[in-house]
């Protein structure tokens, strides 16, 4: 090919791929106009995934999140996966601003442990933070708005503002947002899911520092089970996962207060392998790890986004074989995926405060006695949770 030849095709093909387009295809579709020009974009539509609907009478004061409990039975390890509700993608709730403070405090102590990114990860880090923003604007209408022209997200329930344009992604999510987004791309050696990039404040003996970089199984080596039954699929699940087809799944444990962050280092880390006789019941909590498994549409990361829900452990005894199901996984679940999830200093003051509870429910009519426990039909919720909202 002559040189002018090779000029004039090097100059269609920027052209083009200026215009939105690759490969012969539109990647970028216009919405409106950003600063300077910066075409915006519809990821509803291009992501496939439809849009939230609008709660314009929300109040983030007094909203409660769904009631999630995730349990199961028989217990074993798996994903357990569902398909996402689009409307619950970004969950608010009313602990949204005492979130959002505790996030930037730990932020602002930790630094790369809680934000960090590796080069290369720029797009997805902005195009996730674009998807965010898009998502709490339609959702929240008067919770946040956005301005087209400057790019200045406008946050109604802080009363701050963040340049989309101009600032680091992941600080504008952590700032607006008070859940976790971890993000991964293909290695472009091994073509293995690698995170490159994470905001998380939420993360218990482990964070961002210790997982950046690595692979799927190497993030999940602590995890039981993972390398036998979990590796391959899980592996050949990120390499075929379409951006319409996003999921959600729950994981929980059971916590004495309510630690949001707690690594190794920390003196509280250690008091869990101790058993405290002087433990109450009503100093215990359900702790659910609400999560969504997504691909983005231009940059195709994948995205393991999560939330921490804080229940008292106490309210199990209003809710419908919730008691029998988790006394079942405490006294009969496998012993490595238990010690993962790190019951056992709770363990001798829930397994018998379940026990009575159990007992209760069979007594009020609730659940049938010599019930045979299994997974509810309600998972992950249980009957008659819709009365709690």
């Amino acid at each position: 090919m002559e040189t002018s030849q090779l000029l004039l095709y090097s100059a269609v093909t920027v052209a083009l791929l200026l215009a939105g387009y690759q490969f012969g295809k539109p990647v970028v579709k216009k919405v409106f106009p950003g600063r300077y020009g910066r075409q915006r974009v519809d990821y509803f539509k291009l992501s496939g995934v439809p849009p939230p609907t609008p709660l314009p009478n929300f109040d983030v004061d007094k909203a409660k999140p769904r009631p999630y409990r995730p349990f199961r039975w028989s217990y074993h390890q798996t994903m357990s996966l569902k398909k996402m509700e689009p409307d619950y993608w970004i969950e608010l709730e009313s602990t949204y601003r005492e979130r959002v403070a505790q996030r930037k405090a730990l932020h602002e102590r930790h630094g790369k442990k809680i934000i960090d990114a590796l080069p290369g990860s720029e797009l997805a880090c902005r195009e996730l933070m674009e998807m965010v923003v898009q998502f709490i604007c339609v959702r929240y209408p008067k919770q946040f708005q956005i301005d087209e022209r400057t790019g200045i997200l406008y946050n109604r329930i802080l009363g701050t503002q963040s340049n989309i344009d101009l600032e680091n992604p992941l600080m504008v999510i952590n700032d607006n947002v008070p859940e976790d987004f971890l993000l991964t791309l293909p290695d472009p050696k091994t073509g293995l899911y690698t995170m490159v990039a994470g905001v998380c404040c939420s993360s218990i003996g482990w964070n961002v520092s210790t997982k950046i970089g690595k692979p799927l199984k190497d993030i999940h080596d602590v995890v039981p089970d993972y390398k036998e039954k979990m590796e391959f699929s899980m592996d050949r699940f990120f390499s075929k996962m379409p951006c319409e087809k996003p999921i959600q799944r729950g994981s929980w444990g059971l916590e004495i207060g309510q630690p949001l962050w707690l690594q190794y280092d920390d003196p509280h880390f250690a008091l869990r392998s101790l058993q405290d006789p002087n433990l109450k019941v009503e100093d215990m909590f359900l702790r659910v790890d609400w999560q969504t498994l997504r691909k983005l549409p231009r940059s195709c990361s994948i995205v393991f986004n999560f939330k921490a829900l804080f229940t008292p452990f106490s309210s199990f005894r209003d809710e419908p074989y919730i008691p029998h199901i988790v006394l079942k996984v405490l006294k009969e679940g496998a012993k490595p995926l238990l010690t993962y999830k790190g019951t056992f200093f709770v363990e001798h003051k829930a397994i018998p405060a379940l026990e009575g509870w159990s007992k209760e429910q069979e007594m009020k009519g609730w659940v049938p006695e010599k019930w045979e426990v299994r997974t509810l039909e309600e998972d992950p919720y249980f009957p008659g949770w819709e009365k709690t909202m």
